[in-house]
């Protein structure tokens, strides 16, 4: 059978003695070989490297070898000479990683995974320092005591384990280096300080005030600096000055960016980004220099001092952040880490037998395709957002060259999305009592929810998606589960469901409280605010083939 090999697809090639080719090598080109005396004796041989794509799942990826032979060694490294050469001018590919292995990731298998793809990263001739980690936070230490000079050194950063993995590693890099006002102050919060300036309009040119140090057991939890109207400023999230600062590393860095070789419960960044939860398909994104951006919502806590000063509390999610249930999950699931991923499956029945709803008060703020399919009393909407409920044939899903995520510019990461300060933003409220509240920054598909939680979410455009369920019926909310857990459903069409795509909102507590689940892991806050930074980092991946 003929076959055609790009170089965009190969990432090695290499002259082989046949006299010592492993039979491992041997079953896995033997469909590849080109040639019929390839085994006569005398014959020289070189391999290539390269991946074909599963015909039935063309995201899946698996590793190919082409056998070449010629008697004349000469011919052969001259082929192998000029294959190298032309490997050597392909852009974007890593030549150095550092890699973070989380033992105890998913099923516990985080370090047998990584010595399963590794000898690929070698054929390849990637240098990779692996750090085994020995403790929680350990990566996030790493991440954020490393000089911008030492990660310079590195093309890129892997995880390999799961999302509450790479959320630490994320949380570690951008802590100490993202440069950004905050999201708006929750009004009532403001209110309550006697402070009567308008709490939706972040205002980066007020006056400094003293950085206060936010004393938490969690690592992952950092301090920043505000002013006494709880407006940000520009500062990064140690508390120093952008313009004390020359900023060596602008986000996004399209020279360092991360990958995740996939090894946790539910790897739903992975499936989001490469379209497989496959270790070898990722493993071959990365070393082939796959390069897709990706939104980053930057969650901030707020509370108060024992001087009535108001202080933050910063954290970063990637993929998703959910309150009520999806927190109430997490925290029962904690129990049973000795369960494996099938604890999810216990605690989520669980959770969903004491069928817990919360009150509390959302701010979302208002978009332009949600103006015309809204009806407003006060600050309540009395009309759901019907533009959102699309018909299934008529989602935009996010795939490989998404015009959605390609067309529109990148955000400067030392700004706000523009619609947050824009003088015309409008704020909308809902206010009651909630099953859970979500914000979804990419579908989340996942082998439990094979669409996601929002299918045609995308992965750099800007937006995050509300998604409020209402106190209803036990028996109305397992029917919009199922239809979760169903290929083509549509979970969405609830009347107790409200979605509405938003830059940023903001979160306020009312009475009993649940916990925040940020991409996975535990977040307490009783007020609360997001916003999205548009295509805040790269990834290693070229996004799923729909």
């Amino acid at each position: 059978m003929a076959t055609k090999l790009t170089f965009s697809d190969i990432y090695a090639v290499e002259i082989i003695d046949s006299d010592v080719i492993q039979e491992s090598d041997l079953t896995l080109a033997a469909e590849c070989f080109v040639g019929n005396g390839s085994h006569d004796s005398g014959m020289n041989h070189f391999m290539v490297h390269t991946f074909q794509k599963s015909k039935s799942q063309p995201c899946l990826w698996s590793l190919a070898v082409y056998k070449f032979g010629n008697k004349d060694l000469q011919t052969c490294q001259m082929w192998v000479n000029k294959i190298n050469d032309s490997l050597s001018k392909e852009v974007g590919r890593p030549k150095n990683l550092l890699v973070f292995v989380h033992p105890m990731s998913g099923k516990g298998n985080g370090r047998r995974i990584w010595e399963a793809v590794a000898p690929i990263f070698s054929c390849a001739k990637i240098n990779t320092k692996v750090i085994v980690t020995q403790r929680a936070g350990h990566a996030f230490d790493v991440m954020t005591s490393a000089t911008n000079e030492e990660l310079n050194s590195y093309d890129g950063v892997l995880a390999v384990g799961g999302d509450g993995f790479f959320n630490e590693i994320l949380n570690g890099f951008l802590s100490s280096r993202h440069k950004a006002p905050f999201p708006p102050i929750p009004s009532d919060f403001l209110d309550a300080l006697g402070n009567n300036s308008n709490p939706l309009v972040n205002d980066p040119n007020e006056a400094d005030s003293e950085i206060h140090n936010n004393i938490e057991s969690d690592p992952l939890l950092s301090s920043s600096a505000h002013n006494e109207s709880g407006f940000s400023h520009l500062r990064t999230n140690d508390g120093s000055h952008i313009e004390d600062q020359q900023i060596e590393n602008p986000l996004p860095n399209q020279r360092l960016r991360f990958g995740i070789i996939p090894a946790g419960s539910t790897d739903a960044i992975v499936i989001c980004t490469t379209g497989a939860r496959d270790p070898i398909t990722s493993a071959l994104h990365i070393i082939l220099g796959k390069k897709l951006c990706l939104d980053v919502a930057q969650v901030v806590r707020w509370k108060t001092t024992s001087t009535s000063k108001i202080e933050p509390c910063v954290r970063y999610a990637a993929s998703f952040a959910g309150y009520g249930f999806y927190g109430d999950v997490i925290t029962e699931s904690e129990k049973y880490r000795w369960m494996g991923p099938k604890r999810y499956d216990y605690a989520g029945t669980k959770v969903f037998l004491k069928h817990r709803s919360y009150e509390a008060e959302v701010g979302y703020l208002e978009v332009e395709s949600e103006k015309d399919s809204s009806i407003l009393d006060g600050s309540r909407m009395l009309s759901r957002v019907r533009s959102l409920k699309r018909k299934k044939s008529e989602r935009n899903i996010c795939q490989a060259n998404c015009d959605v995520c390609n067309t529109k510019p990148v955000y400067s990461s030392i700004r706000s999305p523009p619609a947050i300060s824009s003088p015309e933003a409008r704020w909308l409220k809902s206010k009651g009592r909630f099953l859970s509240v979500g914000a979804a920054i990419m579908s989340n598909r996942n082998e439990r929810a094979p669409d996601g939680l929002v299918a045609d979410a995308h992965l750099s455009d800007g937006f995050l998606h509300l998604l409020l369920i209402k106190d209803c019926p036990h028996a109305l909310y397992l029917w919009h589960l199922t239809q979760l857990a169903r290929k083509g459903g549509n979970p969405l069409n609830f009347d107790f469901v409200e979605h509405h795509k938003t830059p940023a909102f903001t979160f306020t507590s009312i009475g009993k409280e649940s916990i925040w689940n940020l991409d996975g892991e535990l977040f307490q806050a009783h007020k609360l605010s997001a916003q999205v930074f548009r295509g805040l980092i790269c990834l290693f991946a070229s996004g799923p083939e729909v």
